[in-house]
């Protein structure tokens, strides 16, 4: 038996028997290291060179920068925004806490921080107005992932810098993929409910009444849409790097969260820093880690090892990009969206390029698979998030999770992936693809 192969084995064994998984990272380097008779002392300076990169500071301020937006009060005037266009509807709250989702994810860029924030607001809205707890739980699962494609992404950064590709191309690379999976969870919800007859509809408001609401709400929304404009604006304008951009979105958040919606306070402000901290620290242990073990692997020669596994059934361009794409999910089931992406980057970079795949078209791909396998049982940590979140049991939301798997997240990872356009349109017309 190979050392590569006795290394994986080790790798899922002390997964399954629930150890932290920067030290089952550690567990399967080891394990090469020994069995191999490898010098370790590089690996250590590898590691240390590959976590101290500064644009790796953008992630705990852009989670910084979430938290403070959470607590602040900025989900709730986006939510009242939306509610204006689409909350009328049978089935309309749904699309309200969908679009919402993407408006606070193109501001967090945390998916954790998104079904938080809009899922405390909205999931209240939706049961009082009659919508099943299962479907509305299962939606927020779902919707919150958003904040994982809409940029700024916080996975993208990551995929980005151990890919060695640009972050900017990374962003927008996912926004119409995002979109298609807005419009498709928006559609898929609103079809399983639309025999429903529990739901309590608003009703319809005088043209003159629907005006001033509207004005009074978008000026209240107007800070807190102000920030993705400054934020990606930035970056893509080429005033800001990722970095840079974060750190404005800090400072803007605190004076919008003490004194414009006044929903946060000296606690709230502490305890975002304190969770931020944490996250960095959380971050750096699992990169360090991960950049050992996935450069062991790399010496192994496992990217080739795999492209010859593949070819070795079948050499038809479509079924191994199906292959890769089952690899990604499978993945996504069994480890967070972070460690699966620091891991299999270095893996299946070279593989995805060797079979023709743009980089850049590779991260949106990355992104909707490892968005599907946090919602696909039966691990799904996002579902069982959104579980304690709506307060709704699980099995009460297996079957609309499995219609939003089937005609929303496979729908949209199909054209992402089959269809390059969408993914490097916005890249190419930048000039970053």
């Amino acid at each position: 038996m190979s050392v590569v192969l006795i290394a994986i084995i080790v790798l899922v064994v002390v997964l399954m028997l629930g150890v932290p998984i920067p030290f089952a990272f550690f567990a399967s380097s080891v394990t090469i290291i020994l069995l191999g008779k490898m010098d370790y002392s590089s690996l250590l300076m590898y590691g240390y060179n590959r976590a101290s990169s500064i644009i790796l500071v953008a992630i705990p301020l852009f989670i910084l920068a979430g938290s403070l937006m959470e607590k602040g009060g900025i989900g709730e005037s986006l939510v009242n925004l939306v509610d204006m266009f689409v909350g009328r509807i049978k089935g309309g709250l749904g699309a309200v806490m969908v679009i919402s989702c993407a408006l606070f994810g193109a501001i967090s860029g945390s998916g954790m921080a998104t079904l938080s924030c809009i899922g405390s607001i909205m999931l209240p809205r939706m049961y009082a107005a009659g919508y099943p707890r299962g479907v509305s739980s299962a939606l927020i699962s779902s919707a919150s992932l958003l904040g994982l494609l809409i940029p700024p992404s916080l996975n993208m950064i990551l995929y980005a810098f151990v890919g060695g590709q640009s972050v900017l191309a990374c962003f927008v690379a996912t926004v119409i993929p995002g979109i298609i999976l807005v419009i498709c969870l928006s559609l898929t919800n609103i079809w399983q409910l639309r025999k429903n007859q529990d739901i309590v509809l608003a009703d319809p408001m005088p043209p003159l009444e629907f005006a001033s609401k509207l004005g009074k709400r978008t000026l209240r929304a107007v800070p807190a849409i102000i920030a993705p404009v400054i934020i990606l604006g930035g970056i893509y304008g080429g005033f800001m790097t990722p970095t840079e951009a974060a750190a404005i979105s800090v400072v803007y958040s605190i004076p919008v969260g003490f004194f414009i919606y006044k929903g946060l306070k000296g606690r709230g402000f502490l305890d975002s820093l304190i969770s931020a901290g944490t996250t960095a620290g959380v971050v750096m242990i699992m990169l360090f880690s991960v950049m050992v073990l996935s450069n062991l692997y790399t010496k192994e020669n496992v990217p080739r090892m795999l492209l010859n596994a593949m070819t070795s059934i079948t050499e038809n361009q479509t079924v191994l990009i199906m292959m890769v794409n089952l690899f990604l999910i499978v993945i996504g089931m069994i480890m967070d969206d972070t460690s699966a992406i620091l891991l299999t980057t270095p893996i299946m970079l070279p593989i995805v390029i060797s079979l023709g795949i743009n980089p850049v078209h590779y991260a949106a791909i990355m992104g909707v698979n490892l968005g599907l396998g946090c919602v696909t049982p039966p691990c799904a940590p996002f579902l069982y998030l959104g579980s304690r979140v709506g307060g709704a049991p699980i099995n009460e939301m297996l079957k609309p999770t499995m219609w939003f798997i089937l005609f929303a997240w496979l729908p949209t990872l199909l054209l992402t992936t089959y269809v390059p356009t969408l993914s490097l349109f916005l890249p190419r017309l930048i000039g970053l693809a």
